[in-house]
Order: structure tokens, then C-alpha cells, then sequence
């Protein structure tokens, strides 16, 4: 059994939540418990929140198990590039969160589907990588529905409440209802000149929502 394959076997094992001993492992897998014993330590370094150790035994604690599924060449294709691109362009957390899942994939993935060149190439652009440090701020405030002020282009902007982010493919956007113009605004991220936190909450409003912006841009 190819050790992409075994360690994909092990997780599937591990997903009861229960204690399983090395020597149990090695028994359903057909390897030696030294080499269970270095899976363990190689699924552990790819995130996944496994306790235990030797003599005792590994359990997985808690993690988000998506339904076992079948995926197409394509679609882990989509799925690889997809996790790639955000590892390069999103913000520091999302990138070491996204670094890890690549490492989770990669570990479980049969050979058939790795791309050996996978790596060598770049997917983020100037424009991402500028408005990168940004992003922590703008997605924590969309998340708790908190108000920022900026600076774009050099430019006061005021306050805003923050809506919805965008990624098209060289650039992020932010959609944002304006206080100071009394309408939606959509900024480029990387032209933010600085942004912060000021102090401030909203309540979502009727006709002040991501899904009002969208109503008005399709009727256009």
C-alpha cells in the first residue's frame, strides 16, 4: 500500500473518535508499529488534532470531518489550485490555515492525483500580496458586524460597514455600505492606504445589506 493511501486509511480509522493502539493500527494496515508511529507523527504535523503517544495509543479529538467523497481528477484539481491561491493571496491566518489543509490533502491524496510540479507555481499578484495585511481586520469585521474607517488612495474615506469580500483573480474588493456618502461603496483592498477598528458596531439594516447591493447591481 502506497503511504498515501495508508495514511488516508489511518484518518478514516481515527474519525471514531476512539483510543487505538499502534499495534492495532499496524495490524489493519500491514506495516510495522515503528511505522505507525511515524504516520502519527506525520498527520499530526499536518494539522490534524491527534493525541497520544507511544505505548498509549492515538485518537483523533474533534475534528471538522467533512462525508467521505469521490472526487474527479478535475475536481481535485479545482480543489488543489483553489487552496494554492489562497495560501499565496489571503491573509496571514487564512494562509497558515490554508498551508495546513494543502498538507492534509497532499497527505491523504492517492499518487495518481498529486501534480509533482503543483508548487512551482505562484498564484498570488502584486495586487493581493498589498492588500494581504488587511484582510484580518476587514474579515473579523464583516464576521462580528463591526464599523472601520479608511484611508483610500491617499484619501479620508470615513466609516464604513463592512459587507462582503471579493477575490478576482489579481485583486480583493470590499463591498461596504458608506456612511458618509449614505450608499454602497466598493473599495480595491490594495489601494487601502490604512484602516482600523473604530470602536463601533452596526445591526444590519434593510436596503443597507450585501444582498440589497446585489438586488440593485442585477437590476441594472
Amino acid at each position: 500500500m502506497r503511504r498515501k493511501d495508508r495514511l488516508f486509511d489511518l484518518v478514516q480509522i481515527l474519525r471514531d473518535g476512539k483510543l487505538h493502539r499502534a499495534a492495532d493500527l499496524a495490524r489493519r494496515t500491514g506495516v510495522s508499529t515503528r511505522t505507525i508511529w511515524r504516520d502519527m507523527a506525520a498527520l499530526g504535523d499536518s494539522g490534524l488534532p491527534i493525541e497520544g503517544a507511544r505505548g498509549i495509543g492515538y485518537q483523533l479529538r474533534d475534528p471538522t470531518v467533512l462525508p467521505p467523497m469521490a472526487l474527479t481528477r478535475d475536481e481535485f484539481e479545482a480543489l488543489r489550485l483553489g487552496v494554492a491561491l489562497v495560501a499565496g493571496a489571503a491573509d496571514p491566518t487564512i494562509a497558515r490555515a490554508a498551508a495546513s489543509l494543502r498538507a492534509k490533502i497532499s497527505a491523504v491524496a492517492p499518487a495518481r492525483a498529486q501534480d509533482p510540479g503543483a508548487d512551482s507555481f505562484v498564484f498570488a499578484s502584486e495586487e493581493a500580496a498589498r492588500g494581504a495585511p488587511h484582510l484580518g481586520l476587514i474579515r473579523r469585521a464583516i464576521r462580528d458586524h463591526l464599523t472601520l474607517t479608511l484611508t483610500y488612495a491617499g484619501r479620508a474615506a470615513g466609516r464604513i460597514r463592512p459587507l462582503h469580500l471579493d477575490y478576482w483573480g489579481r485583486a480583493w474588493t470590499l463591498t461596504a455600505w458608506s456612511d458618509s456618502l449614505s450608499d454602497f461603496n466598493v473599495f480595491r483592498v490594495d489601494l487601502v492606504t490604512s484602516i482600523e477598528h473604530d470602536g463601533g458596531a452596526f445591526l444590519p439594516e434593510h436596503g443597507k445589506t450585501v444582498e440589497d447591493y446585489l438586488a440593485r447591481v442585477t437590476r441594472r
